[in-house]
């Protein structure tokens, strides 16, 4: 898969802060999908336990089948420091080197992280969707920023998440008496489609169906390169 390369990713982390100002102001996150989905991406990264070593995969399904159509993977040596709100900046070296092992181009990718519900409103959804020029949606597990009150227990209650008195996603419960997850856009996409589409992709599992793979992927991946005898945990 090819895309534009966009920038160096040798920098501070001062430069890496002024960056986010400046490409956040280059996201579309008020436009729907704008055409119908058939491939849909899910992306996650693993890493090594106190280490520096970083495993990315990339899972293609077909939809609304979510029958596999390519997988892609990547390992790398990470020396950007760990700083919140630069998430991206140690994971998408390694998830753009996945990317490009990909010959099938998705329709939309899903993203185990933020969108613009970011501090600077460039989280590493938003950033990936920059980079591949694609339609990109945050699946993140927790709250990075903003506030919200608690969603219903049922699969489709949301709450919208504010910050600075600003929508820039929604708390959503994807199945039945689980803990909700925070969808926001990444790029090429809007609140409402976002929220169809997580909802679409979620099916027997608290994540959607393309992350889900996505992180069983690189977890395998870390422990094979590691030698963990298989332990998904370790």
């Amino acid at each position: 898969m090819d895309f534009h390369q966009r920038h160096s990713w040798s920098m501070t982390p001062k430069e890496a802060v002024a960056l986010q100002r400046n490409l956040a102001g280059q996201l579309q996150v008020s436009v729907g999908l704008g055409g119908p989905v058939s491939r849909v991406a899910g992306v996650d990264v693993s890493y090594q336990k106190n280490g520096d070593l970083f495993f990315a995969s990339v899972v293609v399904l077909s939809f609304p089948e979510f029958e596999v159509l390519e997988e892609a993977s990547a390992c790398q040596q990470v020396d950007f420091p760990y700083i919140p709100g630069l998430l991206s900046f140690r994971e998408l070296p390694v998830v753009l080197q996945a990317f490009e092992g990909l010959t099938t181009v998705p329709d939309a990718v899903l993203v185990d992280g933020q969108g613009i519900a970011h501090p600077r409103g460039l989280g590493i959804a938003s950033h990936l969707g920059l980079w591949l020029d694609l339609p990109t949606i945050g699946c993140a597990k927790s709250r990075l920023c903003g506030e919200h009150d608690m969603p219903g227990p049922q699969k489709g209650d949301h709450s919208p998440l504010l910050l600075h008195d600003e929508n820039v996603g929604v708390v959503l419960t994807t199945r039945d008496g689980v803990r909700p997850l925070y969808i926001s856009p990444g790029h090429k996409i809007n609140i409402p489609d976002a929220v169809e589409l997580v909802l679409a992709c979620c099916t027997r599992y608290r994540m959607p169906e393309p992350t889900r793979l996505a992180h069983l992927l690189s977890n395998r991946l870390r422990c094979e390169t590691l030698g963990l005898a298989g332990d998904p945990e370790a």
